[in-house]
């Protein structure tokens, strides 16, 4: 009997193994097969006649005397300055973590220990304004930002996104911050600390793991975004995902698209190294935001 379940329990095993892989290779094919596209020239990565052009390069030899050619990252980069919409996500996304996590963290404790009906409700409608699209909330910043020359600039992009991404995080830190007993409050101001102290030195550093999974949270929405930054900025501060979308062209424009090809790829390759260095936490932040103590 016990060798029957024994199998049963490997076979099981197997089988488990077997769909993660399939979903390893369905989830990670687009991105490899687009890397190694991005250093081949436009003829072979969107070949018509023979899609295996793409793999040995043939008019990538022929256009450049070599299977692999780095082009497409040097008229992205250097050529069409993506570096500087590069550089303008970073300023946005950081402005964006440090502001919403900021806030967050103060309002969701607050809302935590309040220990008030109304916390629950406050929590629903923010939840609701943060459920509608995008572009409903920028069109209504629209008008004053026009009207007071403010458009165009990237702080403007910034207190938008930041009031989207406000209500998701105060919610999501408000839940962390309901796990942590109260009596880890009481006693550290029994031992002198005010309330802010009791916060900043033994709260925060207990649900630090919260904190760093809805960064990553808030850092993704500012660094995917699409709607506000090319709703708010102009060509001149692009940030990363607009001036990779303005590679392709228009009907008026001709675009280059294996400069948007090469620029999928480096915008990319970041978020796999930050989800890897932060996994142990992001994974302790999620199971801690999912159990009620």
């Amino acid at each position: 009997m016990s060798e029957l379940i024994h199998r049963r329990s490997k076979s099981f095993t197997a089988l488990i193994w077997v769909f993660v892989l399939f979903w390893i290779i369905l989830a990670g094919f687009p991105f490899l097969w687009t890397m190694w596209g991005s250093f081949k020239v436009q003829g072979d990565f969107f070949s018509k006649a023979d899609w295996a052009y793409a793999i040995n390069g043939l008019r990538t030899q022929i256009e450049t005397g070599s299977s692999f050619t780095g082009d497409g990252y040097h008229g992205a980069w250097i050529t069409k300055s993506f570096w500087q919409a590069a550089l303008n996500t970073m300023i946005v996304v950081v402005s964006v973590v440090i502001i919403s996590l900021t806030l967050g963290t103060l309002g969701g404790y607050a809302l935590a220990r309040s220990g008030k009906k109304y916390a629950f409700y406050l929590l629903m409608l923010a939840l609701v304004f943060r459920a509608m699209p995008h572009i409903t909330l920028v069109s209504g910043y629209l008008l004053p930002f026009f009207e007071w020359n403010l458009w165009g600039h990237l702080p403007t992009a910034i207190i938008v996104m930041v009031a989207i991404n406000q209500p998701f995080t105060l919610w999501m830190l408000h839940s962390f911050f309901l796990n942590i007993p109260k009596d880890l409050d009481e006693s550290a101001m029994v031992d002198g600390c005010t309330r802010f102290q009791a916060f900043r030195r033994v709260i925060v550093p207990v649900m630090w793991p919260g904190v760093i999974t809805t960064g990553l949270f808030s850092f993704l929405l500012a660094y995917n975004d699409f709607t506000v930054t090319a709703t708010l900025l102009n060509n001149s501060n692009q940030t990363m995902v607009p001036k990779i979308a303005s590679f392709l062209g228009t009907t008026q424009v001709e675009g280059n698209v294996m400069f948007a090809v090469a620029a999928v790829v480096s915008a990319t390759a970041p978020l796999f190294i930050l989800v890897m260095f932060f996994q142990r936490q992001i994974v302790s932040g999620l199971t801690a935001g999912a159990v009620k103590g």
